[in-house]
C-alpha cells in the first residue's frame, strides 16, 4: 500500500467511523438505546477502530518510511564508493603506474650499476605491491554490499580458492568472527593482510595444503591466521632480501595494536593476527 494511501485512510477512518456509528444508532439502535448512551459510546468506539485499524496503518507508514530511509542510505553509500573508485583510479593509480615507467628508465640509465638496479627493482617490487592493493580496494569499493552477514569475507575465499587452484594444494577456510564483532576499518585491514598473507603462499610457499582460519577469542578478540604446509623459510623472513609483503602485513598489524608473527609449527608455516578481548 502506497504511503499516500495510508495517510488518506488515517484521515478519514475516524470519521467514517463516527459518521457510520451515528447511522446505525439512529435507524436501528434508537429504540434500544438512549441519546445520552449513544453520545458517551460514540468516542469508545472511535478509540477502539483507532487502536486497531489506525494503530496498524500507523505501523505499516513508519516501517514504509524506515525502509525507504534505508534504500536512501544505501544509494547514498553506492555513490560514495563509486566516487572513490573513481578518484582512486585515476589519482593513486594512475599515479603509481608513472612511477613504475619512471623506474624503467631509471633502471635503463643506471646501465650496470648493481645498486641502483637493486634499488630500483625493490622501489619497483613496492609500486607493485601498493598497486595491487589500490586495484583490489577499487574492485571492493565497486562490488555491491551483499545482505550476507559474511558477505565481507567473500573476496578472501576466492582469493584462497585462487591460490590453491595456482599452486595445486588443497584449501581450507574457516571463518567464525561474528560480523558485528569488527569495524568497518579492521576488516579493511584484515583483509589486507590476509590478502597479502596469501599471496606470499602462492609466490614462496610451494604448499600442498593452504588454510584461511578466522576465530573469535571472547570480548572482540579474535585470531587470524594463513597457514600452509609448504617449504618454509630460512632465518628471519621479515628480513629477506626484496621481500615486502610480510613486513607490510606486521606494520598493518602494530597500527592497529594487533598482535603479528610468524614461525613454523608442526611443520606448517603460520602468519598469525591476533587482538586482544577487550
Amino acid at each position: 500500500m502506497r504511503d499516500r494511501r495510508i495517510k488518506w485512510l488515517i484521515l478519514w477512518i475516524p470519521t467514517v467511523t463516527i459518521g457510520l456509528w451515528e447511522y446505525v444508532r439512529h435507524a436501528f439502535l434508537l429504540p434500544y438505546m438512549t441519546m445520552e448512551l449513544g453520545n458517551l459510546l460514540a468516542p469508545f468506539i472511535v478509540l477502539v477502530v483507532t487502536m486497531t485499524l489506525v494503530r496498524g496503518l500507523f505501523q505499516r507508514l513508519e516501517h514504509s518510511q524506515s525502509a525507504l530511509q534505508r534504500q536512501r542510505s544505501v544509494s547514498a553509500a553506492l555513490e560514495e564508493r563509486e566516487r572513490l573508485a573513481a578518484e582512486l583510479h585515476d589519482g593513486i593509480a594512475q599515479s603509481l603506474f608513472l612511477l613504475a615507467v619512471k623506474l624503467d628508465q631509471l633502471d635503463q640509465a643506471a646501465g650496470g650499476e648493481p645498486a641502483v638496479r637493486e634499488l630500483a627493482a625493490q622501489l619497483r617490487e613496492t609500486v607493485r605491491v601498493v598497486h595491487e592493493d589500490v586495484r583490489q580496494a577499487i574492485a571492493n569499493l565497486r562490488m555491491p554490499p551483499s545482505a550476507e552477514g559474511d558477505a565481507w569475507v567473500v573476496p578472501l575465499r576466492e582469493l584462497l580458492g585462487e591460490t590453491s587452484a595456482i599452486i595445486e594444494a588443497r584449501a581450507e577456510f574457516r571463518w567464525t568472527i561474528p560480523e558485528d564483532s569488527l569495524s568497518d576499518k579492521e576488516k579493511v585491514e584484515l583483509h589486507a593482510c590476509l590478502r597479502e598473507a596469501l599471496l606470499n603462499v602462492r609466490k614462496h610457499a610451494r604448499a600442498q595444503t593452504v588454510q584461511v582460519v578466522g576465530e573469535p577469542t571472547g570480548n572482540g578478540g579474535f585470531r587470524c591466521a594463513v597457514e600452509d604446509d609448504g617449504v618454509g623459510f630460512e632465518g628471519d623472513p621479515l628480513q629477506a632480501q626484496g621481500r615486502f609483503g610480510l613486513r607490510m602485513v606486521r606494520d598493518r598489524a602494530r597500527r592497529m595494536g594487533w598482535t603479528f608473527a610468524i614461525e613454523r609449527r608442526n611443520g606448517r608455516t603460520v602468519v598469525e593476527l591476533a587482538k586482544e578481548a577487550g
